[in-house]
């Protein structure tokens, strides 16, 4: 998707504007790098009087950095270099590593084998958006994976070899390790902002799924997943029951399978809607891309050598992939590097990450009341950004055009966690960019 100055970008959500490419992973590469602009860079004495002027002086408990997005040349700073608390910003940071390393065509797969005594294993992947949900046309990404469809699949298979009395027994070894972060707060599960990290989930962990009011987890995704697909079977005509957590044989015959939708697509609804369970599915993707074991450490550690490859680690120390632990810290020059790079000529790959991000006023994380009011209405179409909100802080870092045409990227940084922050601030200073006129 094409980022042009001369008018706002469009009002529709990132997943649908790129659903073209995102239903054939092999063209997710080819989506345009966005275009530096025609303008010359902004005067940085004119910007940083503008900026200075609505974050309120040096002592203001916020860190910024905006850059030219083509040279990555730095325009105005404010305590750019000095790591702070990312929160769901660390999301570019996996999205940037997952595509760069496992591809954006890569899709994930949940199987079922063969396993002993007259039983089946259900083997996870790692795909958090594994469904037992019906289908939505109207959804606005590629289909989910389908657990019914498996289910059926593998009724078949069974059916065809005798068989019609079965045990589901699951296979979880994928991922290793604590299914919760250094860091994360013991309200998280209860709350909802994610589930356990399983390699073996369905429908993110919900309780209720097709409630979105109620977003409690169940307490074990691997054996809740081989319960929904005993019962599935059952549906199909076998009588089966749930059995026990194993690893499945190698070489075990296989009785079906699904995929996830392509990783370009997992990214862009992961940055689009600030989803945690997917952005800890890709930062363990990248883990076992590189060898490593998928567990939290691993899967940070992953995250930032790839990054490093690609010479936008500086500054960046994260211990998971969505940014709910308040250790990570990440600086605002570093975000920004990172958001240049996905911008730019050199890596298509990574233009989901461009794709994926909220635009504001109209979708995402980024939906009305943002940028509805006077102070930042401004921004509204012309600012692509991901926002990251924890306990006393709150981050946004993105692209957008100035008035003269040139592509910048920004990241401001607000709060020590200690007390309240207010997003709408940030959302000032990124309209304050969009409309600069400052050459």
């Amino acid at each position: 998707m094409k980022l042009t100055p001369e008018r706002h970008l469009s009002p529709q959500p990132p997943s649908v504007a790129a659903r073209d490419v995102v239903q054939v992973p092999a063209s997710a590469a080819a989506i345009a790098a966005a275009d530096p602009g025609s303008g010359r860079p902004p005067n940085p004495s004119t910007l940083a009087g503008r900026l200075s002027a609505l974050i309120g002086g040096p002592q203001a408990k916020i860190n910024a950095v905006v850059v030219d997005a083509e040279t990555r040349r730095p325009l105005y700073e404010l305590r750019a270099d000095r790591p702070a608390t990312p929160a769901s910003t660390t999301k570019l940071a996996t999205s940037v590593a997952a595509l760069a390393e496992v591809g954006p065509a890569h899709r994930i797969t949940t199987r079922v084998v063969r396993g002993t005594g007259g039983g089946i294993v259900l083997v996870g992947g790692g795909d958090p958006t594994l469904t037992a949900l019906p289908a939505r046309p109207e959804a606005d990404h590629p289909p989910y994976a389908s657990l019914s469809d498996l289910a059926r699949q593998t009724a078949t298979a069974l059916k065809a070899s005798g068989l019609r009395k079965v045990r589901v027994d699951y296979d979880s070894s994928a991922y290793q390790g604590s299914p919760t972060a250094a860091g994360w707060k013991p309200n998280y599960l209860p709350d909802g902002e994610v589930a356990p990290v399983s390699a073996l989930t369905v429908d993110e962990g919900r309780i209720a799924p097709m409630d979105p009011s109620r977003k409690a987890r169940v307490s074990d995704p691997p054996a809740a997943a081989a319960g929904q697909f005993a019962r599935l079977l059952s549906k199909n005509g076998l009588k089966a029951s749930a059995g026990r957590r194993t690893v499945a044989q190698k070489g075990a015959a296989q009785l079906g399978a699904v995929q996830s939708p392509p990783l370009s697509a997992l990214v862009e609804h992961l940055l689009t809607d600030s989803d945690n369970d997917v952005a800890e599915a890709m930062a363990r993707q990248v883990a076992i891309k590189l060898g490593r074991p998928a567990t939290f450490s691993d899967a940070a550690q992953a995250v930032r050598q790839v990054l490093a490859r690609l010479g936008v680690a500086e500054g960046v120390s994260v211990n998971d992939g969505s940014g709910l632990s308040p250790r990570n810290r990440i600086s605002p020059v570093a975000l920004a590097r990172i958001v240049s790079l996905a911008a730019g000529q050199d890596h298509p790959e990574l233009r989901p990450v461009i794709t994926g991000m909220p635009i504001a006023g109209f979708s995402g994380t980024l939906s009305p009341p943002r940028y509805t009011v006077a102070s930042s209405q401004a921004g509204a179409g012309m600012v692509r950004a991901k926002t990251g909100t924890l306990a006393g802080v709150s981050t946004l870092a993105g692209l957008a055009y100035d008035a003269d045409g040139r592509l910048l990227a920004f990241a401001f940084m607000a709060g020590d966690g200690k007390g309240p922050v207010d997003p709408g601030k940030l959302d000032q200073l990124a309209a304050a960019v969009a409309t600069c006129g400052c050459g």
